[in-house]
């Protein structure tokens, strides 16, 4: 059998934690030759270290277009030209919209959709040499979106439109564009999300399988094995292609059920806004942007 990353370069964004890291992981482990981006540098250069094969850290911010630019040519110095790149860097808050700051509300915008946007735009010359594939992370969320979460919705919405665009774009030049749909996967942004009271009930109203929380290394999997066969969707769950037959269903679901649930949460004042969750959004944070409540 052939392998058909084996001697590529792959390029995945966001790879210093989670769902990143552990796709990087199995692309080496698949024979690819992988650039590592993200803006955390220890946690890049370890996830680095830690790949099975040729690898090396870029420190870059998705939103920067000039840096990035700059990055896919050290890339295509370094390894050669991609072959494979993962759009999977984002970052989430939640709370009521009213009350959000929106310049929290922005950056997600910012990083999750014009953030996935310049890193096509970057690579795309390389995969249009190479006639290679282009991954864009989208989320159950852009089936059905949620109260609280209005910005991370909206954005990965903006994320499968843009993916759907491109694909009709490049197709006749060979290069193959897919979207990734996931439900909720076991990440720090995730686990930060818990601990909230708002999110953490919500959540819970969702019924099972939407439920579960599913490993970084499961969903990687499903991942690179879409990355293998440059499919046009990706359903890391494989009940997520039931939601997407009935998805024109779930807003008014979803409203229904929140009736029920908002207004005890506001009287509980649980309703408030969480800033960026996790790591992740503490080093985009860090950066130097408002990332915090208000």
């Amino acid at each position: 059998m052939t392998a058909p990353l084996s001697g590529r370069t792959a390029v995945v964004t966001g790879a210093a934690r989670g769902i990143g890291r552990a796709v990087s992981h199995l692309l080496a482990g698949r024979g690819a030759r992988v650039a590592l981006l993200g803006l955390e540098p220890e946690e890049l250069e370890s996830a680095a270290a830690g790949v099975p094969g040729p690898a090396h850290a870029w420190c870059v911010d998705v939103t920067d277009e000039a840096a990035l630019r700059r990055t896919a040519e050290e890339v295509a110095e370094r390894f050669g030209p991609a072959s494979v790149v993962v759009a999977n860097a984002g970052v989430a808050a939640g709370g009521p919209f009213m009350e959000a700051s929106m310049a929290t509300w922005r950056r997600i915008v910012e990083v999750n959709l014009v953030g996935s946007a310049l890193t096509a735009r970057a690579f795309l010359p390389q995969l249009l040499a190479t006639r290679g594939y282009y991954l864009q992370v989208s989320s159950l969320a852009a089936m059905g979106a949620a109260p609280l979460m209005s910005a991370y919705c909206a954005s990965k919405s903006g994320v499968e439109a843009f993916t759907h665009s491109l694909r009709a774009e490049v197709a006749h030049r060979g290069v193959g564009v897919g979207v990734a749909y996931m439900s909720w996967t076991d990440t720090e942004m995730i686990r930060d999300a818990q601990c909230h009271a708002a999110t953490r009930e919500l959540r819970g109203l969702m019924p099972w399988p939407a439920s579960r929380t599913y490993t970084a290394e499961a969903t990687a999997q499903r991942l690179v094995r879409g990355i293998e066969h440059r499919s046009a969707a990706v359903y890391v769950q494989p009940w997520l292609r039931g939601v997407q037959a009935v998805r024109t269903l779930l807003p008014g679901l979803v409203t229904w059920r929140a009736r029920y649930t908002m207004g005890d949460l506001e009287e509980r004042g649980d309703v408030t806004d969480t800033g960026l969750l996790g790591q992740g959004g503490r080093a985009d944070a860090a950066e130097g942007r408002d990332a915090g409540p208000g």
